[in-house]
């Protein structure tokens, strides 16, 4: 039978993500084929993948990242629920990578059988056809209060008879306690499925966690598999723009006498910010997500990255000063890129019965377009090119388009399918539809070097040879690596292959 493991974390952003992915790696590396999975996922960071159909899809970004591990193309059974928040209240439901439904906290209680059987059909799909499947849970397995319906976290470990891991981050502290309390909270069964635990995070001296490990094995009956040490280098395809901080990455010595600074808005509802991950590789370029208005006058750059709620995102510009901020960065001549909705933002009126539904609202005005919203959602994998020969791949995930443009306007990229021009360019004003588009390397070095001069930054040189896709690669090796040099592979295999281990000890108080 196909094997199998959960990872769990004590809570949001604990690591899951990355050990999946790194477990994935080095089961990749030892020739078995892998599969990563996560039954539902909440995030506003997708991927494009192409379904058996040939329509496109989206799933989790970090699932799509976790696929590249296993060396497999993505699959809509990796992520078959996607929640997309559009607001505190409201989530957009993608269903095996179709837009299905709005839900809210009530209505989503009524959803989620189905929800559920899809997930698990998923899952049993992908066993059938995979040597081992990876599960990542979401968020912590000991949220009682909604245990009842959960399919992603125990719930999927009793469906499944899936062996868990709990990896808990002890940079942010209580580690210990956030693991005996997530063991502990919950009932016989679902402990029975625990076998154990995954440090994240660590600095220091190893002989000084030894004794908290060695107790932390005593009160629970359970091993701690391995410690992971902090890593500076892991930061592409963060699924959380949260867990960015503030700058992105390890910036590069630039390559010639001048830095670029570029300043990345933090939208209250931004979506697929990992778009400047690829602007942050390149040496000399120091990428910072703010929501300081100073932060914007002082940037050589400002990005307007994607939203989940345009027309929302919009007026919070408006209110806290950032959009001023915007326009006063434009009318000077300096460069400003939108990306999607932050492209939609640059026009001169949004029409949207659909997302926001509020109608008609002004834009910035900086682009002679207007943007309508359809209810049929733009999902696909897109290729082009720039400036007449640079290669250009992205990706489209919206329900708003171009309704009119300026016949004189000139296009930011030609789509290879003769369907014309794609975005636009006036004068230092770039803006695009597409994510992802400056992965393509030729792309972004001309891009980033028009917005050097712009700047005047003339001291800013590209550098020739970084490719992104390599350093994606880099990343996955070294997850790989920490997984090989920081756990106990042979126990983790023993877990894959054979199951929960029996007898382990149930720690009160539980739920009975």
């Amino acid at each position: 039978m196909t094997g199998g493991l959960l990872v769990a974390g004590t809570t949001s952003d604990a690591g899951k993500s990355v050990l999946t992915a790194g477990i994935c790696r080095w089961l990749h590396r030892q020739g078995v084929k892998v599969a990563p999975f996560k039954a539902q996922n909440m995030s506003n960071n997708s991927a494009v993948v192409v379904g058996p159909d040939g329509r496109g899809g989206e799933i989790g970004r970090a699932q799509a990242m976790q696929a590249a591990a296993c060396g497999v193309a993505p699959d809509l059974r990796f992520n078959p629920v996607l929640l997309k928040p559009g607001s505190d209240l409201a989530s957009q439901v993608v269903l095996l990578g179709e837009a299905v439904d709005m839900i809210t906290a009530g209505t989503f209680r009524q959803l989620r059988p189905r929800l559920a059987e899809t997930a698990y059909a998923a899952l049993a799909e992908l066993r059938a056809a995979y040597d081992v499947v990876i599960c990542e849970g979401a968020g912590s397995p000991a949220e009682i209060n909604l245990r009842a319906g959960d399919y992603v976290n125990m719930g999927l470990a009793r469906h499944a008879n899936l062996p868990t891991i709990v990896v808990g981050d002890i940079d942010r502290g209580g580690v210990f306690a956030s693991m005996f309390g997530t063991v502990a909270l919950l009932d016989p069964a679902d402990q029975a499925l625990i076998a154990g635990f995954v440090i994240n995070k660590f600095r220091g001296d190893l002989g000084l966690l030894e004794p908290g490990l060695d107790m932390l094995r005593q009160v629970t009956g359970r091993p701690t598999y391995g410690v992971l040490p902090w890593a500076l280098d892991l930061w592409l395809d963060a699924e959380d723009s949260l867990a960015y901080g503030r700058v992105l990455g390890r910036p590069a010595a630039p390559r010639g006498t001048e830095w670029l600074d570029v300043a990345v808005v933090r939208l209250p509802r931004i979506s697929n910010a990992t778009d400047v991950e690829a602007l942050a590789t390149e040496p000399g370029v120091r990428v910072r997500l703010t929501v300081e208005p100073a932060e914007l006058a002082a940037a050589d750059l400002i990005v307007l990255p994607g939203s989940k709620s345009t027309v929302a995102d919009l007026a919070w510009l408006r209110e806290t000063g950032l959009a001023d901020a915007v326009l006063a960065h434009a009318t000077a001549g300096k460069p400003l890129l939108g990306i999607c909705g932050g492209f939609q933002m640059l026009g001169r009126a949004i029409h949207d019965p659909v997302e926001s539904r509020q109608g008609s609202v002004p834009g910035l005005g900086l682009l002679p377009i207007e943007i309508t919203f359809d209810p049929r959602k733009t999902v696909r994998q897109s290729v082009g090119t720039a400036h007449g020969e640079l290669p250009v791949r992205g990706y489209e995930i919206h329900h708003g388009y171009v309704s009119h443009a300026d016949p004189a306007l000139t296009p930011l990229l030609t789509e290879e399918d003769g369907a014309g021009g794609e975005g636009a360019v006036l004068g230092a004003v770039h803006g695009t539809h597409w994510h992802g588009a400056f992965e393509s390397d030729g792309f972004r070095r001309h891009f980033l070097t028009e917005a050097a001069r712009l700047a005047g930054r003339t001291g800013f040189r590209v550098a020739p040879d970084n490719r992104f896709a390599a350093a994606r690669e880099r990343s996955l090796d070294l997850l790989g690596d920490l997984v090989e040099e920081h756990l106990d592979t042979d126990a983790l295999w023993r877990l894959i292959e054979t199951g929960p281990p029996p007898g382990l000890p149930f720690i009160p108080p539980g739920q009975p």
